[in-house]
């Protein structure tokens, strides 16, 4: 089995001019092969009978079709060559070498792109909604298209006519097959002039279906793309720079695409139908087309003798009985045998192959387990692709295979069983999952790279990219350079290179890389706070409405790239190219890869630290009063009962805040002594006064910015923004309605408790949306119990969300993990008491953690000859430093009121969290200690918070 490393380092090996020349070659044989069709006066003597040497020589003695001897005259090899030599080594480099190899040398693929070598690609008009500017770009294949979503049917279909074609037309007749062949290649070329990147092999060519099945997952000698040492992956789309460097040259024609990663293809296509027919069809359409000639002759001499090779009268055959079986012959005809014969069979080879597989799901489930449909349907596929490609070897080239000494035949058999049993093998146990480590250790792999540890003292000789997937996580953890808050760090990397490819979106993150977590150690809770400052850095990475993919991004590479050659080629004067941004040259650019107004500007920013330091400090500053319009959104009147679910918003509105003042804090450092900066720090001042100070004070940013600048930060620069609280209705809904789509599921189920407070019937209709089957399990119970309200909605009647709300709004537990919160809020009961009843008494040892959420308490508590009473209110805990100490209470604990209920939290479950939480553990010990220092001070009782 081909190893993780040498996979990562085959790809690109063979350089694209080198892979040019191969092309060339290719195609020149292939067009003279086509071209010998019309004139061939030179093979027919090997084919006559009395050629003293040729083994192509016609034998003396006749096949029979339809009980009829066929007599045969010398022929030219031109169809000889392609369906006995061209058409099976296509094949074969499909199984072994993928559909990278395939893809750079397939002489129709080089064809197609004649246009775009003469720069004679059809151009489109795109108008920008906001500015208006109109822009030439390339036009694709739109997405949503017909031919977008249902190409793989055209394709199939045009494979299917092909089949079927070449029995009835072109197998022998050579003037039928040099037009039908010379058709196809002006279809390339036009489809290569209607559309950019390669939209004939993705969308229309015939042969696509036949890559798919035997080069998905993986050739068996072919790369992997997501283990990529190099940008440059598989068949991607390139040019070759004067320099001699590859550059992409993809315009993310189809998304996700085959030429950049094969495998990523194969698993996004799996659950599909459209997939599934693919391969069992073709599975049934091979099957059917080798096996019609014999029900077509009667017996198989006819196939194996090659005689269907040089009938010149093809056309003559098409009405003639189409069947010939049990010694007669079926009156019907020829032409519609031939397409009802293969077309029964792609039927029954999609039936067998579904019925297979639900065949095994149903043994899965009389085990008792619960089926994992794409693990079955892979290896069904895989192992239909080990048959079929077996079987069409039974038969394709065997014509002229059989006319080689028996030792030649037995090798290449026993070569054909050999790599497919290996193929097999190889892709027997790929699976979505196991792409997805292998990814995601790829990508951690590039941040370890980036962070520039010192590792050789622990690889004994090898590098990072020798080690595999689970080894990464491994040597992550013994490093001793590597701390927690490094860990986030590369963590952060990793999520923020996820979401910008679209391997995952905000939602889909936290499961998709739970698995990385676990093996680094990051909980959910710091995952969800990594997504609140990546969507402050950058608010279109968490935008579910923002279509992100690899393709894209290899795209936008591509241009940055290009763009950098031509400012180099302009500061150096060594070019004709026309300054300024309405050059010709920039022009032509910006229509190849389809380069957008806001892509451009994100591009510039890559290219220029200062202006990308500059654009994010002024979206920042444009996102910052939507916070505070926030904050004013939630408190209607309406809302005012709801304080401590309102709290709990706050606080993490307050958060994203502090987030996004970091974030432009940061911008402004980057900016050092820019121009730009005091504007951007008058805005600032104007924005957010009163935060500003504390923050630079509390967290030092006195040293990074620049004096004048932390100077003038440091002090008000303006009064207090006043507004009214009271705002539309419908504007606090819509406010909770984003909230409600939050990746945090106490946030969202908050939300959507608020919105059951203001709007029942549009609280049941969010529920019936966020409630869905896969929902976090306080998001759903929250939603199921909107669902059923009745009346007017108390925070009593939502158990689980009370807990959370009380928990994070207490100023003990207050923007702890996320985690944590849960893991006490599973563990925790809510117990109520009427006035006068004992909450606790003197002596008692502490086992569990108090805090009180509605009503009153009432704390004596005696030293010695003296007693203090003291009332406390919703939000405090009772007793924590006997919990933490293990010890007995020192106080009576009584409640004040009827209706007074508590939290308990079990001291087990509490000194598990201290345990499993260092971050919650150190903000416990600095409350006690503070609480500590001042009770010596003061001689005061012991606390109650």
């Amino acid at each position: 089995m081909v190893s993780a490393t040498s996979a990562r380092r085959r790809e690109s090996a063979v350089t694209e001019r080198r892979m040019h020349l191969v092309r060339w070659a290719l195609t020149t044989g292939w067009l003279l092969i086509i071209l010998s069709l019309l004139y061939d006066p030179f093979t027919p003597r090997f084919t006559a009978p009395d050629h003293p040497w040729s083994p192509l020589r016609l034998p003396e003695s006749c096949v029979t079709v339809q009980g009829t001897c066929l007599s045969e005259t010398p022929y030219p090899l031109g169809t000889t060559l392609f369906w006995g030599l061209v058409v099976p080594s296509g094949i074969f480099i499909l199984l072994v070498f993928g559909h990278e190899v395939w893809r750079r040398i397939c002489p129709l693929s080089f064809l197609s792109q004649i246009p775009r070598a003469l720069g004679l690609q059809r151009q489109i008009a795109r108008v920008n909604p906001k500015t208006g500017e109109k822009r030439l770009q390339l036009a694709k294949v739109p997405g949503d298209s017909w031919l977008g979503k249902h190409y793989s049917r055209l394709q199939f279909g045009w494979l299917f006519v092909g089949l079927c074609g070449r029995i009835l037309f072109f197998n022998a007749d050579r003037l039928v097959l040099f037009a039908w062949l010379s058709f196809t290649i002006v279809c390339a070329i036009a489809v290569g002039w209607l559309y950019g990147g390669k939209s004939w092999c993705q969308y229309f060519c015939p042969m696509a279906p036949v890559q798919s099945v035997f080069s998905t997952p993986t050739g068996l000698l072919g790369s992997r793309a997501h283990m990529a040492s190099t940008p440059i992956t598989q068949s991607m789309c390139r040019t070759v720079q004067p320099d001699g460097s590859e550059q992409s040259a993809c315009v993310a024609c189809q998304q996700p695409c085959i030429d950049i990663d094969a495998e990523r293809l194969y698993w996004a296509r799996l659950p599909s139908p459209a997939f599934a027919f693919e391969r069992y069809g073709y599975v049934g359409l091979v099957f059917g087309y080798f096996v019609y000639y014999y029900v077509y002759a009667g017996n198989w001499e006819y196939y194996f003798s090659g005689v269907w090779l040089r009938q010149e009268d093809q056309l003559a055959q098409l009405l003639r009985p189409g069947f010939f079986l049990f010694g007669q012959p079926i009156d019907v005809p020829r032409l519609v045998a031939v397409p009802l014969f293969l077309g029964l069979c792609t039927w029954l080879g999609t039936q067998a192959g579904r019925a297979i597989e639900s065949a095994l799901r149903r043994r899965v489930r009389r085990r008792g387990a619960e089926p994992d449909r794409e693990r079955i349907r892979h290896r069904v596929f895989v192992v239909a692709t080990f048959l079929v490609f077996n079987f069409f070897f039974l038969f394709a080239g065997r014509p002229l295979l059989l006319l080689a000494p028996d030792w030649v035949q037995y090798l290449f058999e026993a070569t054909l069983v050999a790599v497919s049993t290996l193929w097999l093998y190889r892709a027997w146990d790929r699976s979505p999952d196991l792409y997805g480590r292998e990814n995601l250790a790829e990508r951690f792999r590039k941040q370890l790279t980036r962070m520039d540890l010192n590792v050789g003292l622990y690889l004994d000789g090898r590098s990072l990219a020798d080690l595999g997937t689970e080894e990464v996580y491994v040597l992550a953890k013994v490093l001793p350079g590597f701390t927690g808050q490094k860990r986030l760090e590369a963590y952060k990397g990793v999520v923020r290179e996820a979401l910008e490819e679209g391997f995952v979106n905000a939602a889909s993150s936290l499961e998709v890389l739970k698995q990385m977590r676990l093996s680094l150690g990051i909980s959910d809770g710091e995952h969800r706070q990594l997504l609140d400052e990546l969507g402050v850095e950058d608010p279109g990475l968490l935008d579910p409405d923002s279509r992100r993919s690899l393709e894209d991004q290899i795209r936008l590479s591509g241009y940055r790239k290009s763009l950098e050659r031509l400012m180099l080629v302009q500061r150096l004067g060594s070019g004709p190219v026309t300054p300024g941004p309405d050059g010709a040259v920039l022009q032509s650019l910006r229509r190849e890869y389809g380069i957008s107004s806001l892509e451009e500007e994100q591009v510039l920013d890559d290219l220029s630290p200062a202006a990308a330091a500059t654009h994010k400090v002024e979206r920042l500053l444009e996102r910052l009063p939507a916070l505070t319009d926030g904050y004013r959104a939630l408190h209607q009147s309406a809302l005012r009962h709801q304080s401590a679910v309102l709290a709990l918003l706050d606080d993490r509105l307050q958060r994203r805040k502090e987030l996004t003042l970091r974030a432009i804090l940061d911008g402004l450092a980057t900016l050092q002594e820019d121009p730009a900066v005091p504007a951007l720090v008058q805005r600032l001042q104007a924005i957010a006064p009163l935060e500003l100070p504390e923050l630079l004070h509390r967290e030092g940013w006195e040293s990074r910015l620049p004096a004048a600048v932390a100077e003038t930060l440091a002090h008000p620069g303006g009064e207090a923004p006043s507004c009214s609280l009271e705002v539309p209705v419908e504007e606090t809904l819509s406010f909770l309605a984003s909230l409600a789509a939050d990746a945090s599921p106490t946030l969202a189920a908050a939300a959507l408790f608020l919105t059951a407070c203001l709007d029942a019937g549009r609280a049941r209709s969010m529920a019936a949306a966020l409630g869905a089957v896969g929902a976090p399990p306080l998001l759903l119970q929250t939603a199921r119990a909107v669902e059923a309200l009745d009346g007017h909605p108390e925070l009593r009647g939502f158990p689980e969300l009370e807990k959370r709300v009380f928990l994070a709004t207490s100023d003990f537990f207050r923007r702890s993990d996320a985690d944590t919160l849960d893991a006490l809020a599973s563990q925790a009961d809510v117990r109520a008491f009427a006035k006068g009843e004992l909450i606790t008494e003197a002596g008692d040892t502490c086992r569990e953690l108090l805090l009180l959420i509605e009503g009153i308490a009432r704390v004596h508590h005696r030293d010695g000859e003296r007693t203090w009473v003291k009332d406390l209110q919703p939000g405090r805990v009772l007793d924590e430093l006997q919990v933490l100490t293990h010890s007995a209470s020192e106080s009576t604990i009584v409640a004040e009121a009827d209706g007074t209920r508590l939290l308990a939290v079990p001291v087990d479950s509490f000194d598990a969290v201290l345990e499993s939480d260092s971050d919650f553990a150190r903000r416990v010990l600095e409350l006690e200690s503070g609480q500590l220092q001042r009770l010596m001070r003061a001689g005061g009782p012991s606390p109650v918070r």
